[in-house]
Order: C-alpha cells, then sequence, then structure tokens
C-alpha cells in the first residue's frame, strides 16, 4: 500500500494558532467591527482573506502583511506536543510525509529561522504559492498526493481548522482531526477521527482510521 501523510502545518505540526487567532481577532473588530474573524479565516491563504475582507485594497493590505510579518517575527514556533515521535514512527514505516499549508514562503522562513532543519523532517514542503484555490477547495491535498504519488485512500490528511478538514474530506483522504484549535465536538463532523494531540498515536492506529 503505498501510503502517504499530508500535515497541515499550523495547529498540526506547530502550535501557532492561538497566537495568530489574537492578530486577526484585534484586526477584525478594528477594521471591520468582526468579533470572528480569527474563526472565520484559518485554513484560507492571505490572498483569499484579502479578497473577501479587504478586496482592491491594495494600500490597506500591504499594511495588514507588513504588521502581520512584524507579528510573525515575535511568535514562537513549538511543536504540537507529540508530533515528533509520530513522525519518527512514521519514517522508520517508510512513509512518505509533506506538510500543506495556507502559509506563504515568507511565514515559512521565519519558521525556519527557529527550526533549521523543518526541511529534514518532511520530503516535501507546499505552501500557498504552489495553488489557486484557498482551503476548502481539496486542490492543495490533490497536490500533495500527487507529488508523494498516493491515491485518497492511501492518504492520511491531518488537519484543525473547518476549512482544512473541509478540504481534505473533499479530497476523498482519510482525515483525523486535531482539537487543538476548536473542541472536540466541533470537528468531529468533519473528519474521520479526532485526536487532542500526537502523542501516544502511531502508524498502526493511523491506519485504523479509514473513511467508511
Amino acid at each position: 500500500m503505498n501510503t502517504a501523510v499530508l500535515f497541515d502545518f499550523d495547529g498540526v505540526v506547530i502550535d501557532t494558532e492561538t497566537q495568530y487567532s489574537v492578530f486577526w481577532h484585534r484586526l477584525g473588530l478594528e477594521d471591520l467591527g468582526m468579533d470572528d474573524l480569527d474563526i472565520r479565516i484559518k485554513g484560507e491563504t492571505l490572498t483569499h482573506i484579502y479578497d473577501t475582507f479587504w478586496p482592491g485594497m491594495k494600500e490597506r493590505q500591504a499594511e495588514i502583511t507588513a504588521a502581520l510579518d512584524r507579528f510573525e517575527q515575535q511568535m514562537t514556533f513549538d511543536f504540537i506536543p507529540g508530533v515528533l515521535a509520530f513522525m519518527d514512527n512514521l519514517r522508520r514505516h517508510r512513509v512518505p510525509m509533506a506538510v500543506v499549508t495556507s502559509s506563504n514562503d515568507k511565514k515559512m522562513a521565519a519558521v525556519r529561522r527557529v527550526h533549521p532543519d523543518l526541511d529534514r523532517l518532511f520530503d516535501r514542503i507546499l505552501t500557498a504559492e504552489m495553488f489557486t484555490a484557498s482551503k476548502p477547495a481539496p486542490d492543495c491535498f490533490l497536490l500533495g498526493m500527487q507529488v508523494l504519488g498516493s491515491e485518497p485512500h492511501t492518504t492520511w490528511v491531518f488537519e484543525d481548522s473547518f476549512n482544512g478538514l473541509r478540504a481534505g474530506m473533499a479530497s476523498g483522504a482519510n482525515v483525523v482531526g486535531l482539537a487543538t484549535t476548536h473542541p472536540r465536538e466541533a470537528i468531529a463532523p468533519l473528519c474521520h477521527a479526532v485526536i487532542d494531540d500526537f502523542r501516544g498515536f502511531t502508524y498502526e492506529k493511523m491506519l485504523r482510521v479509514k473513511k467508511q
């Protein structure tokens, strides 16, 4: 079986979602009078966020991008508990792995400054520049399957956001939701299994998660 694993990044590999929520929540209140912008935009590319909430406002978009760049320079990029051990377990079983993220190359460069060995952990890192349709469209995960040479039924997707989970399900993959960003009961209808984090999770347990 040509098994492959596709990881979302924020909230799945790296614990950043609570930090991003602070940034986007404040911006939503100040710019749009919205108190749930941080929830609405999770899993979406920056381009899609701008097109949806700041359409045609190039000057304001540039200001937000600059503010986001400054914010990311101050962020901590801690690994989700258990993810490195789980990835070691997958590697021992020769399972190819890729990151499929809505983050852009500039953001990933900030992560690499903290974790210079990041690229050695994965076979590929696919960023927002590599696909046009934002999650919940499945394009990013379908690209991941193409890159790793797997089929939907032999691919496992790990996601935490509503949009990301919907994208994983739409791709036809086996989807595991992480309750790192939203409560278990909120994401359970959008995936085939829910875990709190990767502690104690193994390749064998992953294989038991299958779509019906």
